[in-house]
């Protein structure tokens, strides 16, 4: 079982956060679960808080519902510019689920930091996270799967999503339009999605460490030389399906036992 952190109760001076004039002393601001209704939420965080002692600090209330899960408590509110909410289902371990939705800090762990923040507890309330804090996910409820986001691990899905359809994420798949998508969600993943790919085809040359990455694959996809532009549809589809081969292999180098895996020179 996890191990429950105490939290303090409301200051002394914090209205509640349902207060239509709020003196603006409490740091979160409450929403009903009707206007919040359309919300559509990501998972952020398992916390070893109990619910209703969230709810005692934030001076929030409580309101009961249901899902595809059973019976749930939630609240939501506004912190920080980030909306939030906290949930916790029936028949689930003690803890506090916490989902959030577009807005405030991109980051998550800045997102967290935040609650954790108003809360006036650390790091150590964290048993589950998107971002990588916390290891026991042996009591993350069942409802994780509830919202439209999910763990860091579903890069996966996209790239595999992404290598079957490319046309419907960049319209005209060329080689430059597929870069740029890559490139994007690359940005917004925190350069977690390709991280270590270039050093991996710098590996694979022999050579070219200072060159980005989609230089060293155009090297390895046209070993003879890059073709003179513009390219024809023939050559942007020879080189789409290079890269996406060189990705491809990449994830599956990452994927087997470490002593098989390619070195970085």
């Amino acid at each position: 079982m996890t191990k429950m952190i105490e939290i303090p109760d409301a200051e002394s001076d914090w209205e509640p956060a349902t207060e239509l004039h709020p003196s603006g002393r409490n740091p979160a601001r409450q929403a009903s679960m009707f206007q919040s209704a359309t919300w559509p939420l990501s998972s952020l965080a398992l916390l070893s808080v109990d619910l209703e002692a969230v709810a005692r600090r934030l001076k929030l209330t409580l309101e009961t519902s249901w899902d595809g899960h059973g019976s749930v408590r939630a609240a939501c509110f506004v912190l920080d510019g980030t909306d939030f909410v906290i949930t916790h289902h029936e028949g689930d371990a003690p803890g506090t689920h916490v989902w959030t939705r577009k807005g405030g800090p991109v980051d998550p762990a800045a997102r967290a930091g935040s609650l954790l923040a108003a809360l006036g507890v650390g790091p150590e309330a964290v048993s589950y996270s998107t971002w990588g804090v916390g290891t026991d996910k042996r009591h993350v409820p069942a409802a994780w799967g509830r919202g439209r986001g999910k763990p860091t691990r579903s890069h996966q899905d996209l790239w595999a999503y992404f290598r079957s359809s490319p046309e419907l994420l960049v319209g005209r798949v060329t080689f430059g339009t597929v870069v740029a998508f890559l490139n994007g969600y690359d940005f917004f993943s925190e350069k977690v999605f390709l991280d270590g790919f270039r050093e991996w085809l710098a590996a694979k040359l022999g050579y070219g460490r200072n060159l980005v990455y989609w230089v060293l694959a155009e090297m390895l996809i046209f070993p003879d030389g890059r073709p003179e532009e513009p390219w024809s549809p023939e050559t942007e589809q020879h080189a789409v399906a290079g890269l996406i081969g060189l990705i491809d292999e990449y994830f599956d180098n990452l994927a087997g036992p470490p002593e098989e895996r390619s070195e970085a020179v």
